[in-house]
């Protein structure tokens, strides 16, 4: 899978741009604020049709502009096509062959994008709602269906805190609709939750042996979800939902006390284990480092057995954050296989053949030359 042409129109600072990139490595270099993470935003919003770094999406168009269009004609599965997205005041349009698509769960999986940027190294060490978001777009690019059960689960979440916040206050309402949606958020929250334990063992068992290459064979990984309720990773999906339904009997009158609900994927954390001890309590800063590289890396497997095909992979200045050693074996692990996107400042002092190989591209100020 590869990005052959990528076309901005209001972009950021990119007005209008049109540019071919290689199937490998292609390397962006520039000053800061001269577009670099802008050109990696723009093609991680191609994938998954919102941005990385804003949930405000007007920021994303260029000053003064009433709309933006991201394009890239895509290779993937022995056929070329392209993708599109456009964002206005009034929403977003998504379409793949310019047929405009109806749900953007029928888009996003379309194309298959890995991240790897500063903050990913916050995986580890940041709150948990990182690590849930982490899961979500990953299972949601290899499994689309998965995207409607969790945007369905948000929906009934709103609505059902908004109705315990009602009961909370004695306000006036049906005491039975607590009961109706409770009923049609357990069926989500199970589908939900039956989908991270599969992922986060395939992921596990990808990330174990990367990670025990890179610590030189003396560190054990291990990936541990943690479900707000009791309840097996090996449970099946009628398991789940009867340990949702007593449990949620169970706090039924504490949520109403508190107002809020308490359990359920929404407040589900990943935990990570070197040598059986949390990395992110006892880790050092190495070793997380290492934990959310061992996890990105793979990330690129884990798509390449599920969807048959290595994702394209976005490595947003994270090369400077990683000692010699790390950026070797990052750039070795790709080399040849995966179509990569590196922004960096310089490549002075990063030696290593796969970068020798790249396509040079410079950036100012919204232009882009492929030196």
């Amino acid at each position: 899978m590869h990005i052959e042409q990528l076309e901005l129109k209001n972009y950021r600072n990119y007005a209008d741009l049109k540019v071919s990139f290689e199937h490998k490595i292609n390397v962006i270099i520039g000053e800061n604020a001269q577009g670099k993470t802008n050109l990696m935003e723009a093609i991680y919003v191609l994938a998954f049709t919102r941005s990385y770094r804003t949930p405000r999406e007007r920021e994303c168009i260029l000053w003064g502009e009433e709309f933006s269009r991201i394009k890239g004609t895509l290779h993937k599965r022995e056929r070329t096509f392209p993708l599109e997205i456009i964002l206005s005041k009034k929403g977003k349009k998504a379409k793949i062959n310019h047929l405009e698509q109806q749900r953007l769960s029928d888009y996003i999986g379309s194309m298959n994008v890995v991240m790897f940027a500063p903050e990913d190294l916050t995986l580890v060490k940041g709150p948990p709602q990182v690590r849930r978001r982490f899961i979500d777009m990953e299972l949601g690019q290899m499994q689309p269906s998965y995207i409607y059960h969790l945007s369905q689960y948000q929906k009934l979440l709103k609505q059902r805190n908004h109705l315990l916040k009602k009961l909370q206050r004695n306000q006036k309402t049906d005491p039975i609709l607590l009961d109706v949606l409770t009923e049609q958020l357990i069926t989500h929250a199970a589908t939900i939750l039956e989908r991270r334990f599969a992922f986060i063992e395939k992921l596990n068992a990808s990330a174990q042996p990367i990670h025990q290459d890179i610590s030189r064979g003396i560190e054990q990984l291990q990936l541990n979800y943690q479900a707000t309720i009791d309840i097996s990773e090996d449970a099946s999906l009628e398991d789940i939902t009867r340990q949702f339904e007593k449990e949620f009997g169970h706090m039924k009158e504490k949520e109403i006390d508190r107002g809020t609900t308490l359990i359920g994927p929404h407040r589900d954390d990943l935990h990570f284990y070197i040598n059986d001890r949390d990395v992110q309590v006892y880790g050092s800063q190495g070793q997380q480092r290492t934990t959310a590289l061992s996890v990105k890396l793979a990330e690129i497997e884990l798509i390449k057995q599920e969807i048959g095909e290595y994702p394209i992979l976005l490595l947003d200045d994270v090369l400077s954050e990683l000692d010699d050693y790390r950026q070797s074996l990052l750039l070795s692990t790709i080399q040849g296989k995966v179509q990569t996107f590196v922004t960096t400042t310089s490549v002075d002092g990063i030696h290593h053949e796969t970068l020798e190989q790249a396509a040079i591209y410079e950036v100012h100020q919204g232009t882009l030359i492929m030196e």
